[in-house]
């Protein structure tokens, strides 16, 4: 059995969806997009109908999957979960997934870029950590690898940069504690000991206050 469109009306809330009414009617709602070949007096079978509804369900989800990726740089795997936590089906997810990564619109090795390159301007850390934290974002191993391979920076040189703020904040503290608190600092950001032993000398050097009380050279880091 065949129905009539009667009316389309544009929603109150969301200028992009229209109310579809059937018989006088209202019938269901679409995203203006996948109802732009509609018009009053056209009939709709059943079969109709529901094509138009199950479109409708993927422009959705790829309207939802842009406005998530749009905030800020997203995963593959981010992006995923995001969609499946809004309620869309499997099928829909990956046709979704498939439409964005074709289009470049996500892309885990630029995404692994992006973010160490964000994190060694703001935030430095180790390759190490850097690591577990694209592998929590669902980033695959090779693609970490070639990131850090490619985009990651000196590790003494980030070791460096990380630390600057801490051994500032501890510039007063005598020798054994300043060597403490930042030594720990670095080793929580990832860096291993190699690293962190002539790191933290060298910002003592740099930022230790006139007069802050010191320890011969053989006692530092035991």
């Amino acid at each position: 059995m065949e129905r009539e469109i009667t009316a389309i009306k544009a929603q109150k809330r969301n200028r992009q969806r229209v109310n579809i009414y059937l018989d006088g009617e209202f019938a269901f709602g679409l995203s203006r997009f996948v109802a732009a070949w509609l018009e009053p007096g056209r009939k709709l079978t059943a079969a109709d109908i529901e094509r138009l509804q199950q479109e409708d369900t993927y422009e959705v989800a790829f309207q939802k999957a842009l406005g998530f990726i749009n905030h800020r740089p997203r995963s593959v795997e981010e992006t995923r979960r995001r969609l499946l936590e809004k309620g869309f089906s499997d099928e829909v997810v990956e046709v979704t997934l498939e439409k964005l990564i074709e289009k470049r619109w996500l892309n885990d090795l630029d995404f692994a870029r992006q973010w160490i390159e964000n994190r060694n301007t703001f935030r430095p850390r180790s390759s190490r950590l850097l690591a577990y934290e694209l592998r929590l974002k669902g980033v695959a191993d090779d693609d970490i690898t070639h990131a850090l391979e490619t985009y990651g920076g000196d590790e003494s040189g980030l070791a460096y940069q990380a630390g600057i703020k801490k051994a500032q904040q501890c510039r007063h503290e005598a020798q054994p504690d300043f060597f403490k608190k930042v030594s720990g600092y670095l080793g929580r950001r990832g860096f291993h000991y190699g690293i962190v032993k002539p790191t933290v000398e060298r910002l003592w050097e740099a930022f230790a206050a006139p007069g802050a009380e010191r320890i011969n050279d053989t006692e530092k880091m035991e």
